[in-house]
């Protein structure tokens, strides 16, 4: 085997494409969910690679702009100052760059971006790229005033990085550029996970309440994040998650996921087991390093607790969850060793700004409560909903030999169809073997199952239609994707209209929202991008567990 054929060859699956591609879709589905569990999204090999790669450019580069600071220093004394708050300062500048410029999460092979590897700035610094404003009256085309207010914010970021101090001077413009890029394009203000440091950054601008105000920030992160699994679709999430492992790359433990592999890929008693020891373990640390801090626990017990805290993220970054969020991972661990382990004296009541305690009120309390309770409303991460299988999400679905003929034309993008960028590296059975794995992705999570009932209403014959997850047309269309659901619903779809001009029958797309926490609903709506709403229902968790991740019924 060559190197090249090392590096880039995905798993082969365990049957022949050809002969998979003449059965009908519910067998397909069958095939391709059983093979999912098993090898999960098959990536190859360079796969890790490239984030492994990717996370130690983002630590290297930490390091080189602490060394612009008068407070730190070179690599050769950071014994003595990773642990102080300046040089957390500049790892919260830094992520929220490498966010901002589409080199984070987001980025590479496993959310479907294989060349360019990454969106981004490629999009936000081009006019007339569609952009996603708060209201749909503010228009969906960039214009020069998003391009500058953009490369407004990569200057203060960058001037941020290499500032000899993380002062109040040096984070207001970043404070307030974010809040106002986002009322003009929603998916900037996302991207630079202002759900996290937004808050995170604001607090510097007070320097007395710094350390206490950054210990909410994390507790409520980790809070927020356990809060989240509290539901029965994380069992599904960590079924997908551990069979997509390129490390837990056991059958017997994958096997052990569901509940008789291969014929029943419900969710087994072990993967319940195994979210809740999860959940358990992401509520009980932080709540002991609170504790611990106000108590005044050892140093000692408190080592032990991050000890923990850092094996569970490290469990998470070594199954390769889609989406890919490595630096929040990596800054997570290292701002909660700072914070609760090296700097023992900030006490969260030591707070003092109204400021401070009105943002983290609304960001911590309102957006999270709303967005359990009202997912419609509020995005999946400003809800703190993380990896738990509560996110909204679409399926396009486009007539055969459409959408080639009507996006390429008349859509600006710097990004081509996944296929396209797949047969860069693949001969035409590859790519379209890597493509059909999408299937199983939606269709594992226990959300997705709702297309089996919503498909039928959707098309008339579904082989006539290439599927697409809104996930890779939000990437494809609008150059940034992270499970938020709300980037690639009525308001793309309305976009894409404007300017594609689908007829009738040419394009339908299937949209689900996020299950509410109360009662397990979920809200759907089918659109033809011609006709606009055909219909729309609600589906319920309790029922999708019944189900197969692939139609038993058709």
């Amino acid at each position: 085997m060559s190197i090249k054929d090392l590096l880039l060859k995905p798993t082969d699956l365990p049957y022949d494409y050809e002969e998979w591609e003449k059965l009908p879709f519910s067998e397909r589905t069958k095939k391709v969910c059983q093979a999912w569990a098993m090898q999960g999204f098959g990536a190859p090999r360079f796969a890790v690679l490239f984030y492994s790669l990717k996370i130690a450019f983002y630590v290297w580069l930490w390091t080189v702009f602490c060394s612009y600071s008068t407070e730190l220093g070179s690599t050769d004394t950071i014994g003595e100052w990773w642990i102080s708050l300046e040089a957390l300062g500049k790892a919260l500048t830094w992520t929220i760059l490498i966010e901002v410029l589409g080199f984070g999460g987001a980025s590479g092979p496993l959310t479907g971006r294989y060349n360019p590897p990454f969106g981004g700035i490629t999009y936000w610094l081009i006019p007339g790229t569609i952009k996603s404003p708060l209201f749909s009256v503010m228009g969906d085309k960039r214009n020069v005033i998003d391009i500058l207010l953009y490369a407004a914010l990569l200057y203060f970021l960058v001037t941020a990085c290499i500032a000899p101090a993380i002062t109040p001077e040096v984070v207001l413009p970043i404070i307030i550029l974010l809040p106002l890029i986002g009322l003009l394009d929603t998916q900037i203000f996302l991207a630079a996970r202002a759900d996290v440091w937004y808050p995170a950054l604001f607090v510097f601008l007070f320097p007395d309440d710094i350390g206490g105000a950054l210990k909410v920030v994390w507790f409520s992160v980790w809070f927020w994040a356990a809060f989240s699994k509290l539901t029965p679709t994380f069992t599904s999430v960590v079924a997908v998650m551990i069979s997509n492992s390129p490390f837990l790359n056991f059958k017997w433990l994958k096997r052990m996921m569901f509940k008789s592999y291969p014929e029943d890929l419900r969710m087994s008693k072990t993967a319940t087991y195994v979210a809740h020891f999860g959940t358990v373990v992401e509520f009980s640390l932080p709540i002991l390093l609170i504790t611990g801090t106000f108590l005044g626990w050892s140093l000692e017990t408190m080592f032990y607790c991050l000890i923990g805290m850092t094996a569970f993220h490290f469990f998470i970054f070594i199954n390769f969850p889609m989406g890919v969020p490595m630096e929040w991972n990596v800054i997570m661990v290292y701002g909660g060793w700072v914070l609760f382990g090296f700097n023992p004296e900030f006490l969260p009541t030591d707070v003092t700004s109204l400021s401070i305690i009105a943002l983290f009120f609304i960001w911590f309390i309102v957006f999270t409560i709303l967005g359990n309770f009202f997912p419609k409303y509020i995005s999946f991460l400003l809800s703190m909903r993380y990896y738990a299988g509560t996110w909204p999400y679409s399926v396009w679905l486009f007539k055969k030999g459409t959408k080639m003929e009507k996006l390429e034309p008349n859509i600006k993008k710097t990004s081509a169809d996944m296929r396209v960028q797949l047969r860069m590296f693949y001969d035409e059975k590859t790519t379209n073997s890597v493509f059909s794995r999408m299937i199983a992705f939606r269709m594992m999570h226990l959300p997705g199952r709702a297309l089996q009932d919503l498909i039928p209403k959707t098309v008339g014959n579904i082989d006539d239609y290439y599927w697409f997850d809104g996930e890779n047309i939000a990437g494809e269309v609008i150059g940034w994707n992270f499970g938020d659901g709300h980037l690639h619903q009525e308001k793309l779809l309305a976009s894409v209209q404007k300017r594609c001009n689908f007829e009738r029958g040419e394009l339908r797309v299937i949209m689900v929202e996020s299950p509410q926490l109360h009662n397990g609903r979920l809200h759907w709506r089918i659109h033809d991008a011609h006709d606009g709403l055909k219909d729309e229902g609600y589906a319920y968790i309790k029922d999708l567990k019944k189900k197969m991740p692939w139609p038993t019924e058709w």
